[in-house]
């Protein structure tokens, strides 16, 4: 019976140790999760980018030079969702006129976008980028290529739909013809996708708001990031 209790003695005393270690490890593993959230809070406000990679001498802009907020947006002509957006960062500009600066950078990834982002550079050296670039927008249906479907063999080529395009914007076709092939915007063109690419640009379309990445993609999280750039 004596020995019966000295085990059961002894198996009290274990299982109280290990409670104790326990908590202590609990206690321990709670302070650490703090400590990295307060760390990833704080790593949250990561250095801005670098302002050249961000805005061009040469970047078509809308607004203030001297705006508050500059809003910056790394697109493909032949994406969707950049097609998509356009309306909204009119009305974007619209509502906060003359507070925000919107800078357009061409990111091209499909397999006709070099092409529309050349055709956008030809039509704003004759003043008309963002009738071109609404354009293209407007008529992506026609020229961008569609994941899963064959090309149809009757359809117009790129060129002639890109021809009857700089008619309707009143473009000189001879001097837009001229330019492209000279290759005259190759270089830009691949300047705006390497600036996107060091600045972490993997898809379009990217917002950069005053060098904060837009995360929460959509127009709230946008106008929200915008509000909170006026508001500094």
């Amino acid at each position: 019976m004596r020995k019966e209790i000295i085990i059961l003695g002894a198996i009290v005393v274990v299982v109280v140790i290990a409670a104790i270690l326990g908590s202590n490890y609990y206690q321990n593993s709670v302070q650490n999760d703090r400590k990295t959230a307060i760390s990833n809070v704080n790593n949250s406000n990561k250095p801005k980018p670098d302002a050249a990679q961000l805005v061009r001498p040469d970047s078509p802009m809308i607004g203030p030079e001297d705006a508050k907020v500059t809003l910056v947006e790394f697109y493909d002509p032949e994406c969707e969702a950049c097609a998509e957006f356009g309306p909204i960062i009119k009305k974007i500009l619209k509502d906060y006129e003359g507070r925000i600066r919107y800078v357009a950078r061409l990111m091209p990834l499909h397999p006709n976008s070099m092409t529309a982002a050349t055709f956008i550079e030809a039509a704003g050296e004759q003043g008309k980028y963002w009738q071109a670039q609404e354009l293209l927008f407007e008529k992506q249906p026609e020229w961008a290529t569609k994941h899963g479907t064959p090309p149809d063999p009757s359809a117009p080529s790129i060129n002639e739909l890109f021809d009857k395009y700089a008619k309707e914007l009143g473009l000189d076709t001879n001097k837009a013809a001229e330019s492209v092939k000279d290759k005259r915007f190759d270089a830009k063109i691949e300047r705006d996708k390497k600036d996107g690419q060091s600045l972490g640009v993997r898809r379009t379309p990217t917002f950069l708001v005053n060098g904060r990445e837009l995360v929460n993609f959509g127009e709230p999280g946008l106008r929200q990031l915008i509000d909170e750039e006026l508001k500094k």
